[in-house]
């Protein structure tokens, strides 16, 4: 069962999610930019520290760490789920070339934001709260494992008339 606060966060995220294209394109784009995000900051180098994976703690890393406890203070079993998706983009993004990071990003931010303008209508809901770029991921993977469902949303009548 949810807590009522990531509850109220994954209603607000849907109400800029409405339309089923829009989410189709999320479901595509999300993981490609949680992919090129933990990759590019995995770029930055901070510190050596041998005993981590590449000898060396990267922005990455940190970022990974702190968005991991977010996710697990949200909801355990969502952000366990979340932290391990995450956790496998590193291994994927060191064996990517830089080029090919770049392109993912790219697509993924032009799906993302093909699905708000054609379909949604809507900007992205991490315009305005900038922590739905962290429940984006979340509220997929609740979708997914039927943690969370989207409540519907009553056609207006003179939108429908003129469709």
């Amino acid at each position: 069962m949810l807590n009522a606060r990531i509850v109220a966060l994954f209603d607000d995220y849907a109400s800029s999610h409405q339309h089923p294209t829009n989410r189709l394109t999320h479901k595509i784009a999300i993981p490609v930019i949680v992919l090129h995000i933990v990759a590019m900051l995995d770029w930055v180098k901070l510190v050596a520290i041998p005993v981590l994976p590449g000898g060396v703690l990267t922005l990455g890393m940190v970022a990974w760490a702190l968005a991991t406890l977010w996710y697990l203070r949200a909801d355990v079993k969502l952000g366990l789920i979340v932290s391990a998706g995450m956790a496998l983009c590193f291994p994927l993004g060191r064996l990517l070339p830089v080029w090919a990071v770049i392109a993912i990003a790219v697509f993924g931010w032009l799906i993302q934001l093909a699905g708000h303008a054609v379909w949604e209508k809507k900007s992205p809901s991490f315009f305005t709260n900038l922590v739905h770029a962290l429940v984006g991921p979340m509220f997929f993977v609740a979708m997914l494992t039927g943690d969370y469902s989207m409540k519907s949303t009553p056609v207006d009548a003179s939108s429908a008339s003129r469709a």
